[in-house]
């Protein structure tokens, strides 16, 4: 596509005064725009929904719109205080129940008889599609019985930029390829349960650090003393690493988005017009409801305007003053109508698409009411808050946890990432003399994941993503119960400290061990990051010294995520484990692979540098200037984050994205390609825009084919992963390689499979800042599979356009 010098210039020029929040500028939807760091072209009006693929629910939608009043399409798009985390109240006289919205992405949270599932770090881990949908299916399935019709997960924001980042846990995988899986599958399974899926934080949502503005003292109403730290990322790298996973999202009909805290490019995402009205709604065909994360709104009529659909958590309650945001939409929006400030049109579109998930899923019909037991244990509004009297009804204390305890232990074990195994430590081969050292491995003080806990195990992380356990089955009682079995002792020592700075000999350790297991844990959570890259609690100390004294020595991690590990190629630390946030199973999940019931064969979702500062992209901190606006995080690695850094850089790495080991020993072998069509353009068919924007982009373009066999001696599932490098034609800075297939495959003992991987046009294009399209660029692409990033096994080279 030719595109016009004078139109580019004057598109740039532009962007130099242009702000989302300017209504001077009114950007058509068709103008090709490039966008450069800290600003964001405006893109008004915000599209009416089209209900695609939801046809028959929008028209009960638009019926139940026109009998509402004013006064009623305002509460229909402003949360108010209740039984749930986020509320839209009912209209009893049209049979309307209202809406509860709850968290989170591993669990439901505010409710009891609820089972707490692995993290989604963990299940990017797995790197198992099937497992993916199961989880979401399972966990969908339980806020559904307790009453709830908006689950707030999956998450893709962050999408891990940063290794330290606080919430990166609550995400799949710091690449867009495997997290835009986990987003699919993830929202094929909860709304395939019957409740309307989430996705979020769109977009940007890199760091915990400022992602709120700073408020002047004692403030009861909007007064800033800082701006939110505005995340800057440039077109190219929008599209290509942050867009990517919610693009599957949208393509799955994820019900909601939900806007993030922090600015976007100069403004606050709820209200920022280029990425909401521009990108979402039109470039990737959105058509359900945005939703402002619970206090990011910061304006009314310009945040509408600008595409959001339904202010969270609404109101003036104590959740809302804590954030010092009140309401900008509920009676403003009527004042709003009434004084013509505001279309009746455009409100009757955030209904719409409020609604329209709503039939869609048919929770108009039979759907249980809130479990009364959710408003003695939800914080964020109590009764005493609430300005109108909920309905809440039917039994309460519902046991809604079914047979998942099984499902979370089988799928804690599968995500399990082995990363060392010296001489065949493990399995273990029942032991009769097990020590046990560290913190992690004993109950915590009570049931909740807290930061200043020092002793207990971790299965989940802190903040809003967080799970109410009511049990954890911890490692140490799961190793007593099996060594139990083979009449074995084990023997504990907790106390990392004492651990790590006395001789094992003054322990009283009686005899050598046959092995010793070290558990270690590091958390991390919602509204702050993380300080460091180690494990936490003298963990590292604490390894060093176990191994001098013990020559088998087994390292198992509980973590958010990035772990340095200094201490992997001791001599005597014979196998190293992640096993992340596996949930209430954690204990179950562990031994079933420490004793070789489970053959592990979790991969990394994200690399493991040699040292902390390898990593190129750290949180912005310590803005130490007084401006309004200071607090700017410049994305200018742009592409190179984890593994495309390390690749660009040619950089040693401890253990490389999609690495994992295994019981058994596998080959990949025989590649072959071939076409889907003869004649592959480098510009996609410019088709009717559909959820997840233009179709021709998921459209297979070429298959790839593999011979994978086990070569070892047991049974074990392994995972293929294909890695595509794009011609020389393609611009400056595009990653040397990236990950656009895999699979996961059981094998028995010498058994052999094909597997096929389909590449769609997305899959082989870049974003081009130019022609505003995905461009597949002539020349020689570069296929290869692999067991990971870097131990790739076959290699082909192919010229795609025909």
């Amino acid at each position: 596509m030719a595109v016009s010098l004078t139109v580019l210039l004057a598109s740039y020029a532009l962007l130099e005064v242009v702000n989302a929040q300017d209504f001077s500028y009114v950007q058509p939807l068709d103008t090709v725009i490039l966008t450069e760091y800290g600003t964001s072209p405006a893109v008004y009006p915000s599209p009416n929904t089209t209900g695609t693929g939801w046809e028959a629910a929008v028209k009960k939608a638009e019926a139940f719109i026109a009998q509402l009043t004013l006064e009623e399409k305002a509460d229909m798009v402003t949360g108010q205080a209740g039984p749930c985390v986020g509320n839209i109240v009912a209209i009893p006289r049209l049979g309307f129940q209202g809406l509860c919205l709850q968290d989170g992405p591993l669990a439901i949270r505010v409710a009891d008889y609820a089972s707490v599932f692995s993290a989604a770090v963990s299940a990017g881990a797995s790197w198992n599609k099937t497992l993916l949908y199961e989880r979401g299916h399972a966990m969908g399935s339980e806020f559904k019985a307790k009453g709830a019709h908006i689950a707030l997960a999956p998450v893709a924001g962050p999408l891990g930029r940063s290794g330290y980042a606080g919430r990166n846990w609550e995400g799949f995988s710091s690449d867009p390829y495997l997290s835009g899986w986990g987003m699919e599958q993830t929202i094929n399974g909860i709304q395939d349960a019957g409740v309307q899926a989430t996705a979020k934080h769109w977009i940007g949502n890199e760091q915990e650090t400022e992602r709120n503005p700073t408020y002047l003292p004692n403030s009861l109403s909007d007064d800033k003393l800082f701006n939110a730290v505005s995340a800057n990322i440039d077109d190219r790298t929008m599209h290509e690493l942050y867009m990517w996973p919610f693009a599957n999202a949208a393509k799955a009909k994820a019900a909601a988005f939900m806007c993030s805290y922090q600015r976007l490019n100069g403004s606050y995402s709820c209200q920022n017009s280029k990425s909401t009205n521009g990108l979402l709604k039109t470039e990737l065909g959105f058509q359900g409801y945005v939703m402002s994360d619970w206090g990011a709104t910061h304006a009314g009529v310009p945040a509408i305007e600008a595409g959001l659909d339904m202010n969270m958590p609404g109101g003036l309650g104590p959740y809302g003053l804590a954030f010092g945001t009140p309401s900008f939409f509920g009676g403003n929006i009527t004042l709003a109508v009434n004084n013509g400030t505001l279309d009746m049109a455009r409100v009757d579109d955030m209904i719409t698409r409020i609604m329209t998930p709503y039939y869609w899923l048919g929770q108009d019909s039979g759907y249980p009411t809130v479990d009364p037991s959710t408003v003695e244990l939800n914080n964020f509004s109590p009764r005493s808050t609430w300005t109108r009297e909920w309905n809440v009804t039917g039994e309460s204390s519902r046991d809604v946890r079914g047979n998942h305890a099984e499902l979370i232990r089988r799928h804690g074990a599968e995500a399990s990432v082995l990363l060392k195994n010296v001489n065949g430590a493990l399995p273990l081969k029942a032991p009769k003399n097990i020590a046990v050292f560290g913190n992690d491995a004993s109950d915590p003080p009570m049931l909740l994941n807290q930061n200043n806990f020092e002793y207990g195990t971790l299965a989940a992380g802190g903040g809003s993503g967080t799970g109410q356990f009511t049990y954890i089955f911890t490692p140490l009682r799961a190793i007593q119960d099996r060594a139990a079995q083979d009449g074995a002792i084990v023997q504990h020592w907790l106390n990392n400290t004492v651990v790590a700075t006395t001789g094992l000999d003054d322990l009283w350790i009686p005899d050598l061990p046959d092995v010793c297991i070290v558990l270690l844990k590091t958390w991390a959570e919602e509204g702050a990051d993380r300080a460091s890259l180690s494990v936490d609690w003298d963990g590292d100390a604490m390894v060093m010294n176990v191994a001098k004294y013990c020559n088998n020595t087994v390292v198992v991690t509980h973590s958010s995520g990035i772990n340095t590990l200094p201490w992997s190629n001791h001599p005597n630390v014979t196998a190293i484990l992640a096993a992340h946030y596996p949930g209430q199973e954690t204990g179950h999940s562990l031994v079933d692979v420490l004793y070789g019931d489970v053959n592990p064969s979790g991969h990394l979702p994200y690399s493991i540098a040699m040292n902390a500062t390898d990593y190129n992209a750290p949180p912005t901190t310590a803005i130490n200037t007084t401006g309004f606006n200071d607090w700017q995080s410049w994305f200018s690695e742009k592409l190179e984050i984890d593994y495309r850094y390390f690749d660009a850089k040619n950089m040693s790495v401890r253990y490389e994205f999609g690495f994992g080991l295994s019981y058994t020993t596998f080959d990949i072998t025989d590649m072959s390609t071939t076409p889907v069509e003869s004649n592959i353009t480098s510009f996609p068919e410019s088709l009717p825009i559909q959820p997840g924007g233009n179709p021709a982009l998921w459209e297979s373009v070429y298959n790839v084919t593999v011979s994978v066999s086990n070569t070892g001696s047991v049974a074990g599932a392994v995972v293929p992963q294909l890695y595509v490098g794009l011609p020389s034609s393609a611009p400056e800075g595009t990653p040397v390689r990236q990950l656009r297939g895999f699979d996961k495959v059981l094998l028995q003992e010498g058994e052999n499979q094909t597997v096929t991987f389909e590449l769609m046009r997305r899959d082989l294009s870049y974003w081009d800042i130019f022609s505003q399209q995905w461009v597949i660029p002539e020349g020689e692409f570069t296929f290869s599979v692999g067991l990971s990033s870097r131990d790739l096994k076959v290699h082909e080279t192919v010229t795609v356009v025909g």
